[in-house]
């Protein structure tokens, strides 16, 4: 008679060691994780609030240049 039962490994109390996690270092990485986010999107607002002021100035240096235009004349 062949039997097609799994094969069950026993494991004592004794025998089964959890692993260690350190879990300070996992959410201070976590935390650093969040911090590099944070900066990072904060360089990329920076980045186009500085775009944006030098285009708006240009154009109203354009739109109010102190020669006339020969329209005006």
């Amino acid at each position: 008679m062949m039997t097609n039962k799994p094969k069950i490994k026993v494991i004592k109390k004794s025998e089964h060691k959890p692993a260690a996690k350190p879990v300070v270092s996992e959410s201070r990485s976590k935390r650093q994780a969040a911090r590099d986010v944070v900066a990072n999107v904060t360089g990329w607002v920076s980045d186009l609030q500085t775009r944006k002021r030098e285009e708006t100035r240009i154009a109203f240096e354009q739109l109010f240049k102190s020669s006339p235009q020969p329209s005006e004349m």
